[in-house]
């Protein structure tokens, strides 16, 4: 075939899929380049406490990893993502996952959309839909450990009454209640175990999981270590207020549900018209589809219906 003989728009739909197989690649080698993680950063500190390093040493050495794993970057929140979701897999295994989703797709919607659809509905569907199936397995399982939390902290309370020590309470935790409070309170007694002391450990099991519930956790934890004080008492006292706290949220959602019904039921009401019109009347759509100015239009419509779905959920959706 003469090269000539393509056509004009051709060369920019090669164009922009090298341009995209391009940051692709980019994109991988930045964050396979990186050479430790949070996690393997954490392990690595645990093995030089183990051998007796100092804190000065352990500072100097792991500053660099720790400065690349807690930044605000689009890595650092993709994996702090992944962490509180409870998945065992990383930013590697997720690319993965979603490049190959987004191959499919792309070959499921060749025979009903235009090549020129096709490229920017699969990149946007491998992007989304996965990180919206990691969001939904992530406040699923913080919503799981916040109900968890104040079981643990009577359990905390009752053996600190009896003279057990703190260390042994949070092991108490680990080793007697399911997941996912079970395996954060284990990390903290790994650490507990390896040297940290218990204020750090909270400290950071509430950056981890960034509830605030379990900051309030963190510093009684922190003020009873540094000043002393009824540890059990504080516990308790807290507990109770987490369930007062749940209880009245739950009475609240009660309240709200007929709103979030009708923000639900308007949010999907223009694509229910437009599926109605096209089944009944494929003529009323069919006959402007290949207009020019239709996907400017379209554009803006379907810009118009998600800030309205976005300021409805807004509306309804209260925290405190």
């Amino acid at each position: 075939m003469n090269f000539t003989q393509i056509p004009e728009t051709s060369f920019f739909i090669y164009a922009a899929v090298f341009l995209g197989i391009l940051l692709t690649f980019e994109g991988l080698r930045h964050l396979l380049s990186r050479s430790e993680d949070e996690d393997t950063a954490l392990n690595r500190r645990m093995r030089m406490i183990q051998n007796g390093g100092t804190q000065d040493e352990l500072h100097a050495q792991l500053l660099d990893a720790n400065a690349s794993s807690k930044g605000t970057s689009l890595a650092g929140k993709l994996s702090k993502l992944l962490s509180q979701s409870g998945l065992s897999i990383g930013i590697t295994k997720f690319l993965i996952i979603s490049g190959l989703f987004t191959v499919c797709v792309g070959s499921l919607a060749v025979p009903f959309l235009p090549i020129h659809f096709v490229v920017p509905v699969a990149l946007m569907a491998g992007l989304i839909i996965p990180l919206a199936v990691i969001s939904v397995i992530r406040k699923r399982r913080l919503e799981k450990l916040t109900v968890q939390l104040p079981d643990a902290l009577d359990l905390m309370s009752r053996g600190l009454e009896v003279g057990h020590p703190l260390s042994v309470t949070v092991g108490n935790v680990a080793s007697d209640m399911l997941d996912p409070i079970g395996s954060e309170f284990g990390l903290i007694q790994d650490q507990v175990n390896y040297g940290d002391d218990i204020a750090t450990a909270f400290s950071e099991f509430a950056n981890r999981v960034d509830i605030e519930d379990v900051r309030y956790t963190a510093v009684s934890v922190s003020i009873q270590h540094g000043t002393g004080g009824n540890l059990a008492h504080v516990l308790r006292v807290l507990s109770k207020v987490i369930r007062d706290r749940s209880m009245m949220r739950k009475k609240i959602h009660a309240i709200s549900a007929e709103g979030r019904l009708s923000a639900v039921i308007l949010s999907a009401l223009p694509f229910l018209i437009i599926t109605v019109i096209s089944v009944t009347s494929p003529s009323f759509y069919g006959d402007v589809i290949d207009d020019p100015l239709i996907l400017y239009f379209g554009s803006a419509v379907l810009v118009l219906i998600c800030l309205q779905a976005l300021i409805l959920a807004r509306m309804v959706n209260f925290k405190f």
